[in-house]
């Protein structure tokens, strides 16, 4: 772009004009997204759900406490069910329930209704799904164990060293 801005025509007029004059010349021809639409007009920070994307980050720690309390209570059962004991089952829910008393108590941010867990409720589903994987594993056949493979016989012409 070589040629300044007439003082007598308009900005936009004179940017349509150099548009259309490289469509008549054939510039903007084969260029890489041409017809496809503009993507996130609608969305400011679509740089940073890309990025979040992208990276394979967890989003859980951007959401308000609330609703990560929530979210925590949800995937309980499948998170108390690698826990050996009862006792640590116990542990785990008094803690979650003393996060959401703290959360109760020092509300800020948008309202999320939390409700406390119940502990006994949550162990009866871990002895169940314990019960469960125990007799999993007892029905499973084991496997042989691998036979070591016998010494290789030592030819007559090699020299022992």
């Amino acid at each position: 772009m070589t040629e300044r801005k007439p003082a007598n025509v308009d900005f936009a007029d004179w940017i349509e004009a150099q548009i259309r004059a490289a469509q008549e010349r054939g510039d903007l021809d084969g260029l890489p997204g041409s017809g496809k639409p503009l993507r996130h007009l609608d969305d400011d920070q679509w740089w940073l759900k890309a990025f979040l994307k992208r990276e394979d980050l967890d989003t859980a720690p951007l959401l308000p406490e609330g609703l990560r309390l929530r979210k925590e209570i949800e995937l309980l059962p499948t998170a108390v069910a690698a826990v050996p004991t009862e006792d640590r089952v116990r542990a785990l829910v008094a803690e979650l329930n003393e996060r959401i008393d703290q959360c109760i108590r020092t509300h800020t941010g948008p309202t999320v209704l939390v409700r406390f867990v119940d502990p006994d409720e949550i162990v009866e589903g871990w002895r169940v799904d314990r019960a469960a994987l125990l007799e999993r594993l007892a029905d499973a056949e084991p496997e042989p164990e691998p036979q070591p493979e016998p010494p290789a016989k030592r030819r007559w012409w090699r020299r022992r060293r």
